[in-house]
């Protein structure tokens, strides 16, 4: 069955090539089946679109009037093809992702770079916030996707574990006696402890698997990020809770030692995040597979 859009489309056609035979030709028809397309419309319309002459057709006052109108609809049916061609090829389009300062800085960024190296016209907006609050941002749309510290209790979400982190302790120099070997968890929390705030994923995650074993903790200071975790800790305020991945800069230069803990907390992962009932974008689904494909 032909539509009216495949109706308008050879109408078009017509006008510009002021041809039935010329049109029919372009269009890879028969003058027939082009002849019986202008009638349909004409008999639709109840309105004469051309006049007849013996060197082709040209357009009535209503036939100049719907012209107008028509050509301009299929030139941005055009553009829109075009524009949507453009974001599946990459040439085009916004990617917004929701992340932590953290995982920025020590994850996110080099995936970042190859992703703009290899589509240079994809623009970046970066959504900074804790879990929760990317959780948030993400189920009201604004962002496509969210790099977070799994696990993340939410049925709405897609969440798809991507890098293997380690939670470990760490110390300056005025515990190096007291931590020179190894020491079970129910003694260290004895000691004074940095942990990031209550309201951190990162810190549920530990809090719950101690409580699990019947231990409960009162951190002398709760930090809203990583790197004053670690800066506290070198200074000898206490013992902080950090990421052993995010830390190794001040382990590697013996800034800050690592506390040999009888009971290893389980590894977790970092993780992307996005909405099972919204399909990704081509720029989404790109940048998690070069996520997951590493670099």
């Amino acid at each position: 069955m032909v539509s009216k859009l495949d109706l308008y489309h050879v109408f078009c056609t017509v006008a510009k090539n002021e041809s039935f035979s010329r049109a029919a030709k372009e269009l890879f028809l028969t003058q027939p089946a082009v002849s019986q397309s202008i009638m349909q419309l004409e008999k639709e319309l109840d309105t004469r679109l051309f006049i007849r002459t013996p060197k082709g057709v040209s357009l009535t006052d209503e036939g100049s009037l719907l012209y107008e109108y028509v050509n301009s609809a299929m030139n941005l049916i055009g553009v829109g093809e075009e524009k949507i061609s453009e974001f599946k090829n990459l040439t085009v389009g916004e990617l917004k992702i929701g992340v932590g300062d953290t995982i920025s800085r020590y994850f996110l960024l080099p995936y970042l770079e190859a992703f703009h190296t290899r589509y240079p016209n994809i623009k970046f907006t970066i959504a900074n916030g804790t879990t929760s609050e990317l959780c948030a941002i993400l189920k009201s749309g604004g962002v496509d996707i969210a790099i977070c510290n799994l696990p993340i209790d939410d049925p709405t979400l897609e969440l798809r574990p991507c890098f293997e982190i380690q939670d470990i302790f760490v110390y300056g120099e005025r515990f190096k006696k007291i931590l020179a070997k190894p020491i079970s968890l129910q003694e260290l929390v004895k000691l004074p402890l940095i942990f990031l705030e209550s309201n951190s994923n990162s810190r549920r995650y530990v809090e719950d698997y101690l409580q699990s074993k019947g231990i409960q903790i009162a951190p002398e200071f709760e930090l809203g990020s990583h790197e004053l975790l670690l800066d506290f800790a070198k200074i000898n305020l206490g013992v902080a809770c950090v990421t052993k991945e995010f830390s190794q800069p001040f382990l590697t230069n013996g800034l800050l030692r690592e506390v040999q803990t009888l009971e290893k907390i389980p590894p977790r992962s970092i993780g992307v995040c996005y909405l099972k009932t919204v399909p990704l974008s081509p720029a989404s689904t790109k940048f998690v597979e070069l996520i997951e494909g590493g670099l």
